[in-house]
């Protein structure tokens, strides 16, 4: 868990990087400033993270990492510039945008393998699933958004990998929860 402050700084370094990338005031998002983080923080430690954007309650983007061996700090700040910019669902964000944007950033626990569909819980966690080389992922938040019960959120991770929604079912599927620490902020 992080600390209040160690929130506020991650959630100013990802706008940094966002009004930077899209205003085209450098090339790419902001480093992270070292000499700010102590080497303790939970800002320091390597984690999986995904940044997304909103405005006005829809998605504008959303890019991550399962897992990182850079800093949180550094992973965040390389993914909101690149959310804002590079999900190719969606066009870049332009620097009219800025004002109004939300920025939610999920810090992701490791993955563990489940057994049984019993061990989901809607709400706490999300799911990856892995069948052959195809592979989707939902955020814990994304099930509670639409209400989902646990075997539509099975489905809607199987649909998001490409699959038929019902591959879960199947024994040679991998099925992964994760939780997420969840941190918003309306446009700085």
């Amino acid at each position: 868990m992080l600390s209040p402050a160690e929130k506020r700084e991650l959630l100013d370094i990802a706008w940094k990087s966002v009004r930077r990338t899209v205003q085209g005031n450098a090339h790419g998002p902001i480093k992270a400033p070292r000499q700010s983080i102590n080497t303790e923080s939970m800002l320091w430690q390597p984690a999986g993270a995904f940044v997304s954007l909103y405005r006005h309650g829809e998605l504008r983007g959303c890019l991550g990492l399962i897992v990182s061996e850079a800093p949180l700090a550094e992973t965040v700040s390389q993914l909101a510039g690149r959310t804002a910019t590079e999900d190719p669902r969606f066009p870049a964000v332009t620097p009219g945008e800025l004002d109004g944007l939300r920025i939610e950033i999920s810090i992701l626990s490791p993955l563990k393998e489940i057994s049984a569909i019993e061990e989901i819980q809607v709400g706490k966690h999300g799911l990856f699933i892995v069948a052959g080389m195809y592979r989707g992922l939902l955020l814990p938040q994304v099930a509670v958004k639409h209400r989902w019960n646990v075997t539509r959120f099975l489905e809607e991770t199987c649909i998001k990998a490409g699959l038929p929604p019902d591959q879960w079912k199947h024994a040679e599927t991998a099925i992964y929860t994760f939780t997420a620490e969840i941190i918003e902020q309306e446009t700085k």
